[in-house]
């Protein structure tokens, strides 16, 4: 058994606080582990990718990791880092919820194998669900006082002077019902230790006080740092909304861009925490990358890694073929094997105009398209300059004077992708 574990997440800068003597038992003992995800949608984003790689990281070095899905709290919601009350779903939801996220989990951790230490997933809907408010008052609730759970910041944050919104009393006890989850699955699974981000410390440490009080017993506890852009920016985050691992809610193009774009700052830190390429191979990309930044070594590395881990090899392969076609060398080929919504996301924002499908079917000549068909080139005469430049392509095919464009010409039966030298683009779109 590697028994490296934490000095792992060290150098990786995955590692925010610990209860003392965690380090010490992981030495010592092949431990059970858990990480709890609240299944509020039917797809995890790219912020659960640094809890998913650290029980990844946990499983790789001996350690039996517990994925705990909260389809009881995901019916209360989590207070902590929170300035409003999370909408409340309904069982049926959740359910749906916990099978998507379960094909999500079983791409990165192994649940299946002879192995030992083979991932556990777990529900604390099943242990929740036998309680009345009565034997959880009696049982549970008696062994932590108020005063300890109002000490806690995200309970301090939300019934504060500043805010009007207050905290329920569904929320006030988030905490315990979570403190119980590690108490049960110490109890059922000897489960010694909690992890988790470090906004979710007052609730993971519910958990080992509870289990100090009750069964006379100490658990460990450890917190990841929140994974933040160098800018101060919320990572996982773009301009439309979440980064998603689900492909219908986010594509794979639009994936692989996200983590090709990231800074070169975020870069050197990123590599570290969302590959498993090791300290050596890191060190030497990373020197490779200072030497010509310009290559985006890095990004590079980051986006193949990450992408062919969350989708597929396959995916990826379409992910930069999709890339080269708006930035690399790329031909009508490319362009056609693009299915209709990488097609458009690719080329979103990019100037465009519609033309009439009868129009077309009689074939017009490329100097009329260009210039009085579409707004695509000022006028005729420009637009003859040019092809005689050699800079217009249609499809990604150079023209001449004499070309004539008609419906055989078309992507997706639909496009006509006009060009100007290497980066201005237009599109013209046939109904």
């Amino acid at each position: 058994m590697k028994k490296d574990f934490i000095k792992e997440l060290k150098w990786r800068g995955m590692l925010h606080d610990m209860i003392p003597g965690t380090e010490e038992h992981l030495e010592k003992n092949k431990t059970i582990g858990y990480i709890g995800f609240d299944p509020t949608s039917d797809s995890l984003h790219i912020g659960s990718l640094v809890p998913i790689f650290i029980l990844k990281h946990f499983q790789n070095h001996g350690h039996t990791p517990i994925v705990l899905l909260g389809g009881a709290t995901g019916m209360i919601g989590d207070p902590s880092g929170k300035s409003d009350e999370r909408n409340l779903l309904d069982k049926e939801v959740l359910d749906f919820n916990e099978k998507k996220l379960t094909k999500q989990f079983e791409k990165f951790l192994d649940f299946k194998s002879n192995k030992s230490n083979k991932a556990i997933l777990v529900n604390n809907y099943n242990w929740m669900k036998k309680f009345s408010i009565i034997d959880f008052s009696r049982d549970i609730g008696k062994h932590i006082t108020v005063n300890y759970m109002m000490a806690k910041e995200s309970v301090k944050k939300r019934i504060s002077k500043d805010t009007t919104q207050g905290m329920s009393f569904t929320e006030f006890t988030y905490q315990l019902i979570q403190g119980y989850d590690f108490l049960h699955l110490y109890k059922e699974m000897k489960c010694m230790l909690q992890m988790g981000g470090s906004d979710q410390w007052g609730n993971i440490t519910t958990g080992t006080e509870l289990i100090k009080r009750k069964e006379n017993k100490k658990v460990f506890a450890m917190t990841c740092p929140l994974i933040k852009k160098s800018d101060g920016s919320k990572f996982g985050k773009s301009e439309g909304g979440n980064i998603w691992l689900d492909k219908e809610k986010t594509s794979v193009y639009k994936f692989y861009q996200y983590w090709l774009n990231i800074s070169d700052e975020d870069a050197v830190n990123y590599i570290k925490v969302f590959t498993f390429l090791s300290e050596h191979e890191i060190g030497d990309l990373i020197n490779e990358h200072q030497k010509d930044k310009s290559k985006r070594l890095l990004q590079n590395k980051i986006a193949d890694s990450i992408t062919s881990m969350v989708h597929s090899e396959d995916d990826l392969l379409n992910a930069v073929k999709a890339s080269k076609v708006l930035f690399g060398k790329s031909s009508k080929e490319d362009l056609e094997s693009l299915d209709e919504n990488t097609f458009n996301e690719i080329f979103d924002g990019v100037p465009s105009s519609s033309i009439d499908s009868k129009e077309l079917a009689k074939g017009i000549n490329i100097d009329i398209l260009l210039a009085k068909d579409t707004n695509f080139l000022k006028s005729m005469g420009e637009a003859r300059r040019s092809i005689k430049e050699n800079s217009i392509s249609v499809n990604k095919i150079k023209v001449s004077e004499n070309t004539l464009v008609s419906n055989k010409d078309l992507i997706n039966n639909k496009y006509l992708l006009l060009q100007r030298g290497r980066k201005n683009y237009y599109l013209v779109i046939v109904k």
